[in-house]
């Protein structure tokens, strides 16, 4: 698969994620695939899993926003933040690809915090 199909492949993955279509959302993964949050310590098996997983979710997200997709060959990673409720999550997604399909995704989420002032002369915030 070229460079340019998988970015396409991505952007319509994350376009439905942020959409709440869950059927192309869930799309881009092979019916195998694994996603991995080693933050739960918790392994999704199966692409019908990970989508019945993320469409029984408790709430739907209230902001989604790309921030930036970077990959090459079968690696592929997006950083990006989704709110729920308002509170917004950064997360960063590494995808593996096997013909065309994801096989393998880790996510891992953070919730932002105060950038303490003791380092502000070294520092600029990211808009």
């Amino acid at each position: 698969m070229s460079k340019e199909a998988i970015r396409h492949a991505l952007d319509a993955h994350w376009h439905a994620s942020a959409s709440g279509d869950l059927d192309a959302e869930h799309a881009i993964y092979e019916d195998n695939a694994i996603c991995d949050y080693p933050q739960s310590g918790e392994r999704i098996h199966g692409r019908r899993n990970l989508q019945a997983l993320r469409g029984h979710h408790p709430d739907k997200p209230s902001g989604f926003d790309v921030r930036r997709i970077q990959g090459e060959g079968n690696l592929w990673i997006t950083e990006y933040t989704i709110a729920y409720k308002g509170r917004p999550s950064c997360v960063v997604s590494i995808m593996e690809f096997r013909d065309g399909k994801v096989v393998h995704e880790t996510q891992y989420f953070s919730d932002p915090f105060a950038a303490p002032a003791w380092r502000s002369q070294w520092v600029s915030p990211i808009a």
